[in-house]
């Protein structure tokens, strides 16, 4: 056994170094493994101690993070910040030319509330300083505050305000650029290069914990704090300025308005008192439109400077209104037919799919008359989704009547869901106002989806709404489509279906309306966020391929991308990596393609693209689909994974449902999540080198061609080079029995072999072991097959510190494999104790082998309490004999048995926050 004295990240480095030369020797041997029993024997025979482990883990968890601030440092390179700022004059043809380009977004930006919040606090502070300022990353506090609603929400509202002063520079950039080159015409420009929206506080989609109140006082809540920020601006411009009043003021009343709302308002009087206090009087400040106006009248004649900033806070009024940014409500399809249903006579049984069903939507389209509603109609309304639509009504109606609000409508698949929502926004009077978008991320969807959008811009009433609102929206999501299909066959079909939509509107006379395309991708690599360059990143989800198909057919193309939870805010955690991220869009110019650009071969040549991604997708497919894969992913539950968010990440479930958890129970993130965590990202990798199998010259020529191609081949490489078969092998031998059996063997570790005993026994009808196993070796033959075709296909870009990072991955894996040892064996050897509200010993057990590690820990700490009553605690005059000692003293147990399992799985966690800092995302 090799020395592993000091405990330090060099020591383990080299032992696992010299454990893989022995790979040559025996193909089968596991050096992660290994390095894990090896920890394992010291850590139990007491040669090093869980507080040397968090020494260590905690060096590791700065190295990380280091890693994390470089990977967002090279995405955006700050350092180039103000010379792509001061170059987005060069090469404009003239003023119209330069005005077209930035007069429309080239990025809507969408904060979402995504459970990605892995980082505490100071971590993400550390991250953001040093990707932003250069600042040194060092250790730092690690607890994270519980994460709430109201946390999530302060969050975005941090990355907002960044976003905004960023959006600003980037606004006196553009005009102080065009006053230079046309000083008689630069007045003229209403730049608008970003719009923002959040659907932080108002996705309900699967939420009970969302009151819709608490949707109104968060919208108050980022209309006080806007006008606030457009006061404070206004008088840096002009202390004196007759504007400044009325923008206080109303500022002051919709702060009040926002802390009443934010209370609990089930009681009737005091939803009463809120809502009369927010729509009485005629003084309430609805829209900005006379406010932008007379600035920019002002600009006019102000001198230069002045005219720059009057200009550039008129454009920020212009692209957020009153609120922070826009923001995106969220239903889902079957709340939609639900409601829909009972106003159509015998809709209970009808499909509303079906050519009766779509008439009779159409009736109800064509014929709604707008009603009125106030604040008791929303206490009142037991729909979700048509309390969902009141809200916006009373939100338009009293809060911001200019900025228009997203419908996004998850799991829609058919047209009638969209005419239902158009019914609904037509019934309340906001259909001008309400952009209803049908997302597509479900392998049905992303099928049918192409006749869906030829169904559904076929429809008058629909292509009447589009023209009113001026513009026609879909989201796209990727996490749950990498999950079901695979990231790369994901992607290539949410690409096909971005062309689809571009032909129906062309097809049925919408080129005079934009297209707005909302692709909801994350952060992580499995869930679309391509990580080898912020090019790639801005392709990944809308490919110039699909951009030239709207530009030719002459649309305008309003792309969308999302910033997920804590991960995707990092981006803007500074106004340094703001102002870079922004500027880095910018300089890329998403909305803009050249239609003329020669077709990319991967396009060209279907003969090999088709079959390549059909055949990547049923390999996907075939995991998802088996047991194998299955039974492996949720092999530990979600113990792996850190709490990143307020919404829950999977459906309760009992024990024995655990061992038959489907993949479907648990949400998009935690599945990438765990992926990573396991060491093989398998929804990105797998199935790409056997769809090459049949043909593999010509896949890898049509690769080596096509700027497609090879960004599909950088984010596998990119991927494969985190990824570790060999770390997926060694968590089935935890649940090796004859691993167990065979530990203290001729002696070696006899104070362990009782518990080791009891390891076997309990775990000779597991399946795990069997479970893993076949997975690798499945996994193992597939990337036999990726590796031929990375022969064929060179690596464009190798990273200089690959081996590096896959070493520290290997020793933080090594290091979480034997505490989950030090933890199973502790866990077996907890004295008997009897069963309690229908849990058992055994029961527990299963408890820490599944890592529902608080819930074992309670049942524990019921069944040997820390303190108990004795007789000296009565105040009793009657004398008793009985009983002679206070009773059994249990600080023993809990010192040797169930503090060790807290501490060992604490540790679990900083290293799963280490990994996912490695891959450069949670999930």
């Amino acid at each position: 056994m090799p020395d592993l004295q000091p405990l330090t990240f060099a020591t383990l480095t080299d032992a696992l170094r010299q454990l893989h030369k022995r790979t040559r020797e025996t193909p089968l041997f596991n050096p992660v493994f290994q390095l894990a029993h090896d920890l394992s024997r010291v850590l139990e025979a007491g040669e090093i101690s869980l507080a040397d482990f968090s020494s260590l883990v905690g060096e590791l968890e700065t190295r990380s993070l280091e890693s994390r601030a470089d990977r967002l440092r090279r995405l955006v390179t700050p350092q180039k910040t103000g010379v792509r700022l001061s170059d987005f004059c060069s090469g404009t043809a003239g003023f119209e030319e330069f005005r077209k380009r930035w007069s429309h977004p080239q990025l809507h930006v969408v904060f979402t509330a995504h459970p990605t919040f892995l980082l505490s606090p100071a971590q993400s502070e550390m991250v953001a300083q040093a990707a932003g300022g250069g600042h040194e990353v060092s250790r730092t506090e690690t607890k994270r505050p519980e994460i709430t609603l109201e946390y999530e929400h302060g969050r975005a509202m941090s990355a907002l305000a960044h976003a905004q002063e960023a959006r600003d520079e980037i606004n006196v950039s553009l005009l102080e650029c065009a006053a230079g080159q046309w000083p008689d015409r630069w007045r003229e420009l209403e730049p608008l290069p970003f719009r923002f929206a959040s659907w932080v506080g108002y996705d309900m989609d699967g939420r009970t914990d969302i009151k819709w109140y608490t949707s109104i006082a968060f919208r108050l809540a980022e209309k006080a704090q806007r006008l606030d920020r457009y006061a404070n601006q206004l008088a840096t411009i002009d202390p004196n300025h007759p504007l400044l009043e009325p923008l206080r003021a109303s500022q002051q009343r919709t702060a009040e308005s926002a802390e009443e709302f934010a209370g609990d308002l089930s009681d009737h009087a005091d939803l009463s008192a809120a809502a009369n206090s927010l729509t009485g009087g005629d003084d309430k400040l609805l829209s900005l439109v006379s406010v932008i106006s007379r600035l920019e009248e002002e600009a006019l004649s102000a001198s230069q400077e002045k005219a720059v900033a009057l200009k550039t806070l008129a454009a920020a009024m212009r692209a957020d209104g009153l609120g922070m940014g826009h923001i995106h409500f969220r239903v889902n399809a079957k709340q939609l037919h639900n409601a829909i249903r009972s106003r159509i006579q015998g809709g209970a049984d009808l499909d509303l799919g079906s050519q009766g069903g779509l008439a009779a939507l159409r009736d109800l389209v064509r014929n709604a008359e707008p009603l009125t509603a106030n604040f008791a109609s929303l206490a009142v309304e037991s729909s979700t989704a048509v309390r969902q639509f009141l809200a916006m009504a009373q939100i338009l109606k009293h809060i911001d009547a200019d900025a228009p609000i997203r419908m996004l409508v998850a799991e829609c698949e058919q047209p009638a869901t969209v005419l239902a929502a158009l019914y609904f926004a037509k019934l309340f009077g906001i259909e001008e106002k309400v952009d209803v978008s049908p997302l597509f991320e479900t392998e049905t969807a992303l099928e049918h989806g192409g006749r869906f959008l030829d169904a559904l811009l076929g429809e008058e009433a629909f292509q009447d709404y589009a023209r009113k609102r001026g513009r026609i929206a879909i989201q796209t999501g990727f996490s749950d489509a990498g999950r079901f299909v695979g990231q790369i066959p994901a992607s290539l079909a949410i690409e096909r279906l971005q062309g689809r939509l571009a032909d129906a509107m062309s097809a049925n006379g919408l080129i005079d309306v934009a297209a707005l395309v909302f692709n909801t991708h994350g952060e992580g690599m499995g869930r679309g966020a391509h990580p080898a360059s912020f090019k790639d990143r801005l392709e990944w989800p809308m490919s110039p391929w699909a951009r030239r198909r709207f530009a030719r057919a002459g649309i305008q193309l309003e792309p969308e991308a999302s910033f997920q939870g804590g991960d995707g805010y990092l981006f803007f955690a500074t106004p340094e990596l703001a102002r870079a991220t922004l500027s880095t869009i910018a300089e890329l110019a998403p909305a803009d393609t050249d239609p003329d650009a020669p077709t990319d071969p991967f396009y060209r040549r279907t003969d090999l693209s088709l079959d390549f991604y059909r055949a990547i997708k049923d390999h996907q497919q075939d995991h998802l689909a088996s047991r194998t894969y299955s039974r492996a992913v949720t092999a530990f539950g979600l113990g792996l994974l850190n709490s990143t968010g307020s919404r829950v990440s999977r459906r309760q479930s009992d024990l024995s449902a655990d061992r038959e958890m489907s993949l479907r129970q648990i949400r998009a993130i935690p599945h990438n999540a765990i992926l990573q965590q396991l060491g093989y990202p398998v929804n990105i990798i797998a199935g790409v080198g056997s769809a090459a199998e049949s043909n593999y010259d010509d896949i890898a020529q049509l690769l080596k061609e096509s700027p497609r191609g090879r960004q599909i081949m950088r984010l596998v490489r990119a991927s494969n080079a985190l990824a570790s078969i060999k770390t997926v092998a060694a968590y089935g031998e935890l649940f090796n029995s004859a691993y167990w059996a065979s530990r203290p063997y001729r002696g070696t570790e006899e104070h362990l072999s009782q518990a080791c005993e009891s390891l076997a026994e309990y775990l000779i009808q597991d399946d795990r072991n069997g479970v893993f196993r076949r997975l690798a070796s499945r996994l193992r033959v597939d990337a036999l097959k990726l590796h031929r075709l990375f022969e064929l296909v060179p690596d464009e870009d190798p990273h200089p510190e690959r081996e590096q990072v896959r070493r520290m991955i290997g020793v933080l894996q090594a290091l979480r494999l034997a505490l989950l040892q030090h933890m199973f064996l502790k866990a077996v050897s907890v004295p008997a104790f009897s069963r309690a509200n229908d849990i058992s010993r055994r029961d527990v057990l299963e408890m820490v082998f599944t890592l529902r590690i608080d819930e074992a820990l309670a049942q524990m700490r019921r069944a040997f309490p820390a303190s108990y009553p004795v007789t000296e605690d009565f105040a009793m005059n009657e004398q008793a004999q009985y009983p002679r000692s206070g009773g059994d003293s249990y600080d023993a147990i809990r010192r040797d048995f169930i503090d060790p399992i807290e501490d060992a799985h604490a540790l679990n966690l900083r290293i799963s926050t280490a990994i996912a800092n490695l891959f450069g995302a949670h999930g």
